[in-house]
């Protein structure tokens, strides 16, 4: 007789359990993940630890495909204990500094913790990433919806004469519009994730003070706007003939540890709430933003629907979503219709 071992979702679901029923005992679900530690470094510690590295190893087969089915007939046991014995290392709470030069591999660290915990979840209660320590005059930035701030000064130009100042923005905006434009008809479409990369190093390399004044600066005409929806060059960066599904995007987003975490950090600094002042529930506006400009370069980046309006959204559609239309729906909507974002 066959035996029967227990599929990789039913353990997740059991590490999200063990997750939640910490935070249930009263410890902060955010305190969990908080502790501000380098993953790489946990990691580097971890794995010279001969306790903490067959733990390490065994965690990270149970959240990988099959992983768990080579981990035997105990594999739930084995899973559980290796999490719970984790929670006391420094792995656990370590983070990640986004853009920093090994990302995806300190998040794979991470995420070897914490896959479950996201699991079933419909708003995150944490994030890889350490708080960002960029300063910014958000007073003095245009919000996306900033049309009631427009004056005579052509905001949008003068960012761009700004940007062209300052060396660093300069350079790295160059770097993506060189990436992004599309060379010729007969050459053939742009390399794709070569611009990505590009445009999430404008994004994650330059202050804010730039790279916000020229993505939400303020327009009363379409050829401003549309000059405004070009900024990340979405004709190379996502745009295609047809709209791809959204759900399928956002699938593709999950399987990579920068996308999933970027995903993560805008779920959890642009939640809305109407009780809020900011319409943001954590009471930081200039943290939706960074975390916004976070996704750009992803499967899911956001862009100005069109040139008329200061509305925002992914490329992708809910058209074809059948049975899972309102999931589809719920991710649209935290674009279209998120107050900590629109206010």
């Amino acid at each position: 007789m066959s035996a029967h071992f227990p599929s990789n979702r039913n353990i997740l679901d059991v590490l999200g359990i063990i997750f939640l029923s910490l935070c249930l005992a009263g410890v902060p679900c955010l305190a969990l993940s908080a502790g501000g530690r380098d993953c790489l470094r946990a990691g580097d510690t971890c794995s010279s630890d001969d306790t903490c590295s067959p733990r390490l190893r065994t965690l990270r087969q149970c959240v990988a495909g099959d992983g768990s089915v080579k981990l035997g007939p105990g594999a739930r046991n084995q899973c559980e204990n290796a999490m719970t014995a984790l929670l006391s290392t420094p792995l656990h709470g370590c983070q990640c500094k986004r853009g920093m030069k090994k990302e995806k591999n300190c998040l794979s660290i991470y995420w070897s913790l914490h896959q479950s915990v996201l699991h079933g979840l419909s708003l995150v209660e944490s994030y890889p990433y350490e708080p960002e320590e960029r300063g910014s005059d958000y007073v003095r930035l245009a919000s996306i919806a900033a049309e009631s701030e427009v004056t005579t000064v052509n905001r949008c130009l003068d960012a761009a004469k700004a940007c062209n100042i300052d060396e660093t923005c300069q350079k790295l905006r160059t770097e993506y519009v060189s990436a992004c434009i599309q060379p010729s008809a007969r050459s053939g479409p742009c390399n794709r994730p070569k611009c990505n990369k590009a445009l999430r190093k404008f994004f994650d390399r330059v202050p804010p003070d730039y790279t916000h004044e020229l993505l939400f600066c303020p327009c009363t005409d379409t050829a401003c706007a549309e000059r405004r929806r070009q900024t990340i060059v979405p004709s190379c960066s996502y745009e295609d003939k047809e709209k791809p599904n959204c759900l399928a995007q956002l699938r593709i987003c999950k399987a990579d540890y920068v996308c999933r975490s970027r995903w993560a950090q805008f779920q959890y600094d642009c939640q809305p709430s109407e009780q809020s002042a900011s319409g943001c529930k954590q009471e930081n506006y200039g943290a939706c933003l960074l975390a916004y400009t976070g996704l750009i370069g992803s499967t899911i980046t956001p862009n100005y629907l069109d040139n008329s309006t200061s509305n925002v959204g992914p490329w992708c559609s809910c058209a074809a979503s059948g049975n899972h239309r309102e999931q589809c729906n719920d991710f649209l909507t935290f674009f279209h219709d998120n107050i900590c974002l629109s206010e």
